[in-house]
Order: structure tokens, then C-alpha cells, then sequence
């Protein structure tokens, strides 16, 4: 079993559905979970977490935690000795994400609320990897330069998924395939 089935298989989806919809989990498809956000669909989150390629004990930006899924999937892939930072813009998301995560029993990974003007987190930057589960119209530049050298971002662009790898100054992006997500949240402004 490969890092990212196995942890599918730790970090079951329906435990970070509301209470209706977890019946629907096992449907391949992304669920309301209210506020206008969607609980991703479970292949895309594969497709993305295995294009992340996340190590045990890196630090881990995760953009658009949600309901918390994506951000306890990341912890187990980093394991205690790593760290996942997850952001959420919309605060009553922050606090299911939050109780959800915090049922995982994995307090190196956290969900804060993200602040206005301000995507992710550059004062805790640099990070080696960021996951972004938002639509942005550009690739963001104030996202892209909180990877560290060598760091790996992964995030859908005008409907396609990029992965960015930093390389010094520079960076390098290739396209992964056709993809649909809610947008990136205002109060997250995008630079071009």
C-alpha cells in the first residue's frame, strides 16, 4: 500500500463530514460542507497529495483547511515529527476543522484562521511543502515565496493543477491535469 492509501485508510473522510452528509462518504465527488466549501473529491485529494509528494517530519502549509480532512491527512504523512499549518477563511469552518482535526490525536498539525490581505502564512515560512484546496485566477506569488529552496507546492490554477518546485530564486511549474475548486477566498488576495 502506497503513503497516501495508507493515509486514506488512518484518516477516514467521514469523520470531517457534517452529520447528513456522512452517509455520502464514500462518493467520489466533493460534498457541501456549508459556507459555500466543498469536502474535496476523494481522487483529486489523492492526485494531490501524491504529486506533493510529503516526507516524514517536513513543515506543511495547508491553504483552504476546511473541514480539517486534508490537514489530518497531511500530519499523518509528515508523522510527529513534522509540522502542518492549515489555514481556513471562513470562521465557522475553522472551528469544525479544528474539532475534527483535533480528533485525530495528532497535535503537531493545527488549522488557524487566516488573517485579511494575507494568504498563508509568511511569518512561519519557509514551508517544503504547501497544499492549496482553492481555485486561484494566477499562481500566487505570495504563496510561491513561502516555499523554501527545494520546496513543493501543489495548486489549482484557472482549472488546472501546477505543481511548483522552487529552485533558488527560481521556480519551476508543470500541469498536472483539468480541475474544478471553489475559489480562493477573498481576504486572501492573489498577486500576479
Amino acid at each position: 500500500m502506497d503513503v497516501v492509501a495508507a493515509a486514506f485508510q488512518a484518516v477516514p473522510r467521514v469523520g470531517f463530514l457534517p452529520a447528513q452528509a456522512r452517509p455520502q462518504a464514500a462518493h467520489d465527488g466533493p460534498i457541501d460542507i456549508g459556507h459555500g466549501q466543498t469536502n474535496s473529491q476523494p481522487r483529486t485529494v489523492a492526485n494531490m497529495l501524491t504529486l506533493l509528494q510529503v516526507r516524514r517530519g517536513q513543515r506543511v502549509l495547508d491553504v483552504g483547511a476546511g473541514s480539517g480532512w486534508t490537514t489530518a491527512l497531511l500530519a499523518y504523512l509528515t508523522g510527529s515529527t513534522g509540522q502542518v499549518c492549515g489555514v481556513e477563511a471562513v470562521p465557522e469552518l475553522v472551528e469544525v476543522g479544528q474539532a475534527n482535526l483535533a480528533a485525530t490525536g495528532q497535535p503537531w498539525a493545527s488549522i488557524t484562521q487566516s488573517s485579511e490581505e494575507v494568504l498563508g502564512l509568511p511569518d512561519e515560512a519557509p514551508f517544503e511543502r504547501i497544499l492549496v484546496s482553492a481555485e486561484a485566477r494566477t499562481l500566487p506569488e505570495q504563496l510561491a515565496a513561502q516555499l523554501g529552496d527545494g520546496g513543493r507546492m501543489v495548486i489549482p490554477v484557472a482549472g488546472t493543477m501546477l505543481v511548483v518546485v522552487r529552485r533558488g530564486s527560481e521556480l519551476d511549474v508543470s500541469r498536472h491535469g483539468s480541475y474544478r475548486f471553489v475559489p480562493l477566498r477573498s481576504g486572501q488576495t492573489e498577486t500576479s
